[in-house]
């Protein structure tokens, strides 16, 4: 009964834990203007883009890198593609990874964080790339606009 009793509190506690955590993360800057998220996500998605290419030139890759309309598209052979885009109505940044599928990323304390996870755009592009290109030590995408809480 006692035991019965414990669970049956634990799981009403378990929500509101879960919210509590929610909501720590989702103090995001969706009260960001259209002009500072259009501003924010443009800095980021060019300065990703000079990053990628940066890669790919360095290890003379015949891959494709391109950046038009808000959508920066990376092609990286047989390790898959990566597309990272804006959303603006959500105020967000979306990536497909070959690797870890898709994510959606809001602007919490000047970096794009994951909210299901609180990891940063930045780290895990930093740990997908480094992967692929694992004798290369200089990859570092906190370098780029807005990585640099990561």
């Amino acid at each position: 009964m006692i035991t019965r009793y414990l669970l049956r509190n634990f799981s009403s506690i378990t929500p509101i834990c879960h919210h509590f955590i929610l909501r720590q993360l989702s103090s995001s800057d969706h009260n960001l203007s259209a002009v500072e998220y259009e501003k924010i996500a443009n800095e980021t998605l060019e300065s990703l883009t000079e990053t990628f290419e940066n890669i790919v030139e360095k290890h003379k890759l015949s891959t494709d890198v391109s950046y038009s309309n808000g959508v920066l598209t990376v092609e990286l052979n047989k390790y898959g593609t990566y597309v990272i885009n804006k959303q603006t109505p959500n105020r967000q940044l979306w990536l497909s990874s070959p690797f870890t599928g898709p994510k959606r990323y809001d602007f919490i304390d000047q970096t794009w964080i994951y909210k299901h996870d609180g990891i940063s755009l930045y780290e895990l592009l930093n740990k997908e790339i480094s992967n692929i290109f694992k004798n290369d030590k200089n990859i570092n995408f906190k370098t780029c606009s807005y990585g640099k809480k990561s």
